[in-house]
């Protein structure tokens, strides 16, 4: 395939331009729609946590609508493995309940409007515009960008008419991937097994010794990175953008797809800050933690045990 053979942004915008209902304008109708429910159904509940219902959801809907060769199918399946994963563990820690816009809400939602991060967000006009430009639009956005690597799987294939055999990247990918969602998913029930243990011992009246008095997990995966079910996660998705690479070959490692990983692990950083600082008012060992153990990449030399002491880095 040569390089100039295939202007896969000028492919898109055709592919939305265009008077048939293509597999893209689905996609993009299908972003407006979870807007606007998102948005609609937040306003009228006060329960901010609607696009979290969706998250682990609509990604591999989005897959799914571009299934046009052995590549994208592959990825769909992938994409759908890690959205039940993730529905499975959202669910246990109450995020779905009847009616369906009910459920747990985050945490993190009801203090940004107390205006915990921008003094701002506690006026009433200034947190319904960020209900809609971030919460509803811009996370909406992000949940299609992850896996738009499939749109451009599938632009290559449709609207370039390239459909290249599966290869080494596809194989990487394949690889990594189903690991990271194991790394992710041991991470979920390490925390969900300390939170579960911690709330019976308070309530039973036991008294609170180790992680347990500290107020939080550090042990197991929690040992590497502070965060590990979140660098998973962010890792998931670095992975997913090589099938794009695979698309073309490998003759291209960058394309507007790849701003959906980009963005993902910008985000994690903001998140990731938000609640630190949250658990540092609550748990004072937890400052301590934090110096000797990174938030999402591990130190090498500590995997290796080769004792290299602990440093603070992102």
């Amino acid at each position: 395939m040569a390089e100039d053979s295939c202007n896969i942004w000028g492919e898109t915008i055709l592919a939305l331009q265009s008077d048939e209902l293509t597999p893209t304008k689905m996609c993009a109708w299908t972003i407006a729609f979870v807007v606007a429910i998102t948005f609609v159904t937040s306003s009228l509940t006060g329960n901010y946590s609607q696009v979290d219902k969706l998250w682990s959801v609509i990604p591999f809907v989005y897959c799914w609508i571009v299934v046009t060769d052995k590549r994208t199918l592959l990825m769909a399946i992938i994409a759908t493995l890690w959205g039940v994963r993730l529905t499975w563990n959202f669910n246990r820690r109450g995020g779905y309940k009847w009616p369906i816009w009910d459920g747990d809400e985050d945490y993190r939602w009801k203090l940004l409007q107390d205006g915990a991060l921008l003094e701002i967000l506690k006026n009433k006009v200034a947190w319904v515009a960020f209900n809609l430009l971030f919460i509803s639009f811009y996370q909406n956005v992000l949940l299609f960008l992850i896996v738009a690597p499939s749109l451009v799987a599938h632009i290559v294939a449709t609207g370039c008419g390239q459909a290249v055999p599966l290869n080494g990247y596809d194989y990487l990918a394949t690889a990594l991937i189903p690991l990271f969602i194991a790394i992710e998913a041991i991470a979920d029930n390490q925390q969900y097994n300390f939170q579960t243990e911690k709330y019976r011992r308070k309530n039973a009246g036991e008294t609170l010794t180790g992680e347990y008095a500290d107020g939080f997990k550090s042990s197991g995966f929690f040992a590497i990175v502070r965060k590990p079910n979140y660098a998973a996660e962010q890792a998931i998705w670095i992975a997913f953008y090589l099938y794009s690479i695979g698309a073309v070959n490998g003759e291209r490692f960058v394309n507007w797809s790849s701003s959906g990983w980009t963005l993902l692990c910008v985000l994690f950083q903001g998140s990731g800050w938000l609640i630190e600082q949250i658990t540092l008012g609550k748990y004072p060992k937890y400052g301590e933690y934090m110096e000797q153990v990174p938030r999402y990449i591990p130190n090498p030399m500590e995997l290796l045990g080769l004792g290299a002491s602990k440093t603070k880095t992102p």
